[in-house]
């Protein structure tokens, strides 16, 4: 009863928000700017980027709001705008090109039990020391999900470039993991 009471006051704010009222836009908002943000932070290198990544995200779900058909969770559309909305920007900054080559890079064998010992938070500071754009392919493959083939498009570079930078990102955080806890 509760979830279908959610969905349906989220639909009157989808709806209220189309017609252009500004408390659903301040609703939507409030529901989904602590998630968005953390979305954002992911991307970017620092929280003031992040916020104005944000607004910007908002910005494109008020005036795109109406193209949600309603069908798949609202907030996986906004995921989307928000992932959208950080790729363009780390685009326009130029900083998703491969920067150079780490496979010479001795990484010892990393003991599962010290992953296991590694916070959320730590291994999420790791993974912000990544070269953007190693961090941002991570991001989208072992948090957001996408697939390689989806992350190619996104990103607009060939399918083996995301594969192979998402390696490289893994190996860069072995090699983190390894310096800061063995």
């Amino acid at each position: 009863m509760e979830l279908l009471k959610q969905q349906i006051d989220e639909q009157e704010l989808i709806n209220a928000c189309r017609a252009g009222k500004i408390w659903a836009q301040k609703s939507i908002y409030e529901l989904h700017a602590p998630v968005m943000l953390g979305i954002c932070v992911r991307y970017v290198e620092n929280r003031e980027t992040a916020r104005d990544l944000l607004q910007d995200g908002f910005i494109k779900v008020f005036t795109k709001i109406d193209s949600f058909s309603g069908t798949g969770s609202f907030e996986g559309w906004i995921r989307r705008i928000f992932v959208s909305t950080a790729l363009e920007f780390l685009r326009r900054k130029d900083v998703l090109r491969e920067p150079e080559s780490i496979d010479n890079i001795y990484i010892p064998d990393v003991d599962v039990s010290i992953i296991e010992r590694i916070s959320a938070n730590d291994l999420m500071n790791l993974v912000m020391q990544l070269p953007p754009g190693y961090r941002t392919v991570f991001n989208l493959y072992a948090i957001e999900g996408y697939s390689h083939p989806e992350i190619a498009e996104m990103m607009q570079i060939s399918e083996n470039t995301s594969r192979s930078q998402f390696m490289r990102a893994r190996k860069l955080l072995q090699k983190q993991i390894a310096k800061n806890f063995i």
